[in-house]
Order: C-alpha cells, then structure tokens, then sequence
C-alpha cells in the first residue's frame, strides 16, 4: 500500500495542534503507512509541547518535528516535503480537522487518475465563541465573500483550478518545482497553477472534507485577507495567466470607492453615484445576511455577516492596491524543476 506524508507547517498552534493530530489518528488509513511532518516556524508558546505530549501518548503514529526558521507557510512546507518519506504527500493546516476517510478518499482518487492534485471541500465552523465568530464563518463560504472557491461550498465533483489541503505523488515536485517561498500567501494556488501550465489536473471532490476553523475576530480576519490581498499581486507578477475575476473585484471595488470620494469634491454628480454606490453594495450585502440568517436560523447573521464580507473585501483589495507601491526585497530562490 501507498505510503503517505502528511505535511502541517505551523506556528503558535497550541490551540489546535492536537486537534488535527488526533483527527489524523483516527484515519481510516493504515497507520503504519503514515507519517505525520510538521514544520514549526520556532513557536513561542506551548505547540512543541502539546506536539510531545501527543506523541507520547500515541507512538504508534510517527511524527517528526523540523524546524522552520524562516517561519513562513511556504518555507514550512518545503522544509517538511525536504523530511518526508511518503510516496504521497498531503498537505494540511494546523487549524483544519480531516474526516477519518480524508487520506484513504484522496489516495484512491491519485490512484484512479482523477487528477495529479486530488483535495476536497472545507467544512467552515466559527473560529471562537459569539454571534461575530459564527457570522465570519458563514460569510468565508459564501461565493459573494469568497467569489468562486468552490472548495468552500461545491457539492460536486469536478476539476477545478485549486485545492487546499491536496494529495499528490512526490515525484510531482521533481517535475514543477516545490511551493514558492517568494510569496507569503496564495502558495497553494500558485502551486496548483504550475500543475495545469504542466498539463496537470487539479481535482476536487467533495466526499473528501475537512473542518476548517474560520478567524474568530474582523481583525484577525482583516490581517488575513490583508496578506492574501498583498500577496496576490506579487504571484499575478510570475503568472499573469492565472487571474480570475473574483480576483479584480476588490482592488476594482476599492479604487472606485477612492476614485469617486476624491472626484465627489469636484463634480457633484459623482456624489450621487458614491451614494448610490454605496447603498447598492450595502443591500446586497444585508440580502446575503438576511438569506444566511433564514437558512441558519440566526438574526445576528442578518448585521454580522454584511460585516465580515466588507471586511473581507476591503481587507484584500487595499492590500492588492497597497502592494502596487512597494517591491518586497527579502526573495529566496525557489526550488526548480528538474530539466
């Protein structure tokens, strides 16, 4: 049987560190034919403890531990795919919960051909306690928050252009290279692009889940989509040919807003088509809560959720704005392909 690598880059995750252990624990999968890789960016609370204690009490599991001093998420996950001895790596996160049947669903689908990067859908809970937390839940797996992820709400089949949380066979690094360290966020998509210039497939399917642990709070939600924004740009710079729409609407909505604020003191009609502007965007964004809160029985969502959509796109199409003005200096060299 296929051995296989799971890999978690991980920093400060004392809160959820064993969470994700145990739930790879409970896979269906021979144990024997896993190993668990982390790649601590030097955490400075309890993480490498709770990680001992686990280990300890579940030896049966292999775990290693490799330091990332680089402390970054694409760093981490090229030190642990440099430590790993599967033939199949998966990639985690330390915020997410496999259902037991995770690892065996994505091998089988390798295995079928389906796809040389085969993942499955997120399971979007609220990442703290109060009506804020569930209400960023609900808004990070909404299509008007998140455009087109579809591993965040599909419930079919298909290829699609990214996965999170992929499985592929290791000799896929030899062939498109490791994941980029130039960036800080959107490593995954960016991996995921050089798998279909390479004439790969990348694959989702939605009997493959995954619990995933939304922001608790609008600023650490901000922060988040703030280094996706930002760091966007910098992946559109090395592969143009991978924007997609839902990817120009927060940079577009966010200078228009500026553009029509500025313009608003001159001609006094643009006033009026801020106002308007405004207003549309606003309602659109209350029908989504109110659409949430009915579904999910919640009246807090019907405020909460407007909230956490703004925050999203204002957050990512600032940062994506932002970083037209500055040119990161600090860029290793990335892992090439074997010619």
């Amino acid at each position: 049987m296929t051995s296989v690598s799971i890999i978690i880059p991980c920093y400060n995750e004392q809160k959820t560190i064993s969470q994700v252990l145990r739930a790879i624990y409970a896979q269906t999968y021979p144990r024997q034919k896993l190993e668990v890789v982390i790649a601590d960016g030097m955490s400075t609370d309890n993480t490498l403890e709770e990680i001992a204690a686990f280990q300890h009490a579940h030896s049966d599991l292999r775990i290693q531990v490799i330091e990332n001093q680089r402390k970054t998420i694409p760093a981490g996950l090229n030190r642990a795919l440099e430590g790993a001895n599967g033939e199949v790596i998966l990639r985690m996160d330390a915020h997410a919960e496999p259902e037991p049947d995770y690892v065996s669903r994505s091998v089988d689908g390798l295995d079928r051909g389906l796809g040389e990067n085969v993942g499955g859908v997120w399971e979007i809970l609220p990442g703290g306690e109060g009506w804020l937390a569930s209400a960023i839940a609900s808004a990070a797996s909404h299509p008007v928050g998140i455009g087109d992820a579809k591993y965040r709400f599909t419930t079919k089949a298909q290829e699609v252009q990214t996965v999170p949380f992929g499985a592929f066979r290791r000799e896929l690094i030899d062939e498109i290279g490791d994941f980029n360290e130039d960036l800080l966020a959107n490593e995954d998509y960016e991996f995921n692009f050089r798998i279909r210039q390479a004439g790969g497939k990348i694959w989702l399917d939605p009997a493959i889940k995954a619990k995933y642990f939304a922001r608790p709070t609008l600023k650490e939600l901000a922060k988040q989509y703030w280094r996706y924004g930002f760091w966007k740009l910098n992946m559109l710079r090395e592969n143009p040919g991978s924007i997609r729409w839902r990817q120009i609407f927060p940079p577009a909505f966010v200078s228009g807003i500026m553009l029509l604020i500025l313009f608003s003191f001159l001609i006094p009609i643009t006033y009026w088509i801020l106002g308007f502007v405004v207003v549309s965007y606003t309602l659109t964004l209350l029908g989504v809560g109110l659409q949430l809160a009915i579904k999910k029985r919640s009246l807090s969502l019907i405020f909460g959720v407007p909230l956490a959509i703004a925050t999203i796109h204002i957050s990512w199409g600032s940062a994506f704005l932002w970083s037209f003005f500055l040119n990161p200096s600090d860029r290793p060299r990335r892992k090439q392909k074997k010619q």
